[in-house]
């Protein structure tokens, strides 16, 4: 349970200007299942609007890899939700890795969509926001209308290649990652300033469990947890699926690139031919501008 753990809760000035993040925190402390931890969600634009834009990301990033996609959103009149998973962002930390678990991170999200009553849902996701936001709509199908999907996939139980054991293994070199190094490596236009604010979650490294645990957390055996969820989702997309969708790739992501979100692409039913953008890497959302207003267009909200 929830009261059994160890919580951590990184101080609120470390999250003291930060660059092109204007944004008020909003939290969920009495969500049912995680009473006695505290969950960061940014919640822009208007609340009345009948377009709520939810965005997940991944890791080793928080709700700040949204900043470039959200004043688009927000000026084409609708809502922008952007959660932060427990230990990640200004969500609170469980000390122990083995607090982290694919269902505690998934039931969560779902109990939050239910708790802010989030409707005609535009489900934004990228890494780890996608392995597990994809495995959402078939949950609540009449709550979501429309996927917006980069550099992805479902973990269904097979090795996703190379690429990935090859990051799974530094990974576990790295239980005190430099999470702001990691992400400005394949982000060069990235400033330092930037790349600071990547690492204000993170005091020190005991906030780093949740860090850890998601590359030890993919699904690449069937055994696995998550598995038969997302083999359940994997039928959802490509058999139920009616709404829009739209796909950017980031072309220079050695895991997560092309090729995997071809696979991907013939996967989700109806989804077009993909966004390219040739010269960015794993984190798109950081190429966020011309990202958001390609899908913005291509959804018909400009």
């Amino acid at each position: 349970m929830a009261s059994e753990k160890v919580v951590l809760r990184t101080p609120d000035d470390r999250f003291s200007n930060l660059p092109d993040f204007p944004y008020q925190p909003n939290y969920v402390e009495d969500l049912k299942g995680y009473e006695n931890i505290r969950i960061h969600y940014l919640d822009e634009g208007n609340r009345s609007s009948d377009r709520v834009f939810l965005c997940l990301h991944g890791q080793p990033s928080w709700s700040y890899l949204y900043r470039k996609m959200i004043p688009q959103i927000v000026a084409s009149g609708a809502r922008v939700i952007a959660p932060d998973w427990i230990g990640f962002g200004r969500s609170d930390k469980l000390r122990e890795d083995s607090d982290y678990t694919f269902h505690m991170h998934r039931n969560m999200m779902l109990r939050l969509i239910e708790k802010l009553d989030l409707k005609n849902i535009t489900l934004v996701v990228q890494d780890w926001g996608g392995v597990l936001g994809l495995t959402l709509p078939h949950e609540m199908p009449d709550r979501f209308s429309r996927l917006l999907i980069m550099n992805t996939a479902l973990a269904t139980g097979r090795s996703p290649g190379e690429g990935f054991l090859a990051w799974k293994a530094y990974a576990a070199t790295q239980p005190d990652m430099k999470v702001g190094e990691v992400i400005a490596r394949g982000t060069p236009h990235m400033t330092a300033e930037e790349a600071a604010a990547y690492d204000a979650p993170f005091p020190d490294v005991t906030y780093k469990a949740g860090v850890r645990r998601f590359p030890e957390m993919v699904m690449v055996s069937p055994e696995m947890e998550g598995v038969q969820t997302s083999l359940r989702a994997s039928n959802f997309w490509r058999e139920e699926w009616s709404g829009q969708s739209f796909m950017a790739v980031g072309a220079a992501d050695p895991v997560l690139g092309k090729d995997v979100m071809h696979l991907m692409q013939k996967l989700i039913r109806n989804c077009p031919e993909p966004f390219v953008i040739e010269n960015a890497g794993h984190f798109v959302q950081e190429w966020g501008e011309v990202v958001i207003e390609a899908a913005l267009k291509s959804f018909g909200d400009v």
